[in-house]
C-alpha cells in the first residue's frame, strides 16, 4: 500500500521498457507493447513489458530482465537513452526509454503476455491500454524523438 492511497505492484518500486524502433530518418515509428495476460491486474490491456524490481536491481536493469522474460527482448541490442520516473509517496515506476539496435520479432514468451507486438506509435492510443500508461502515453510519445 502507497500513501496515495493505492496498492501497487513490488516492495521496491516497478519498470518498464519502452523500446522504440526507428525508420531511416531516424524518428521512432513504432514500440514493443504487452497485451497483458487476463488473470493479471488489469489483464487484457496493453502496456509496456516491465514488472516488480529485485532488492538491489536498478530500474534499467529491471527493464531489461522483464522485457526479456516477457517479450523476448536481446538486451544486448537495446541501447538504453533515458528514464523517466513516476513517483509516488512510497513508490515509484520508471520507464526505461530505448532503442532497438538491431531488427527483431518480439514474442510473448511467458504466461503473463497474450501477445507481444511492435505497434505504430499512431495506433498505440486506439488499443486498450493499462489506465497508468495511457496516462503516462502523451508525455512518453513526446520523449521518443528529441
Amino acid at each position: 500500500m502507497c500513501g496515495c492511497g493505492a496498492r501497487h505492484w513490488g516492495l521496491y518500486g516497478a519498470a518498464g521498457l519502452l523500446l522504440a524502433r526507428r525508420g531511416p530518418d531516424g524518428r521512432a515509428t513504432d514500440v514493443v507493447l504487452q497485451h497483458r495476460a487476463l488473470w493479471s491486474d488489469q489483464g487484457g490491456t496493453w502496456a509496456l513489458p516491465g514488472g516488480a524490481r529485485e532488492p538491489d536491481e536498478t530500474a534499467v536493469q529491471a527493464a531489461l530482465r522483464e522485457a526479456h522474460e516477457e517479450a523476448g527482448v536481446d538486451v544486448s541490442t537495446v541501447a538504453v537513452r533515458g528514464e523517466h520516473v513516476l513517483t509516488h509517496p512510497d513508490w515509484s515506476y520508471t520507464t526505461v526509454l530505448a532503442d532497438a539496435l538491431a531488427p527483431f520479432t518480439p514474442a510473448a514468451t511467458d504466461a503473463e503476455s497474450i501477445e507481444v507486438a511492435w505497434v505504430a506509435l499512431d495506433d498505440v492510443a486506439a488499443r486498450p491500454l493499462l489506465p497508468a500508461f495511457a496516462d503516462a502515453w502523451p508525455l512518453l510519445r513526446t520523449r521518443l524523438d528529441p
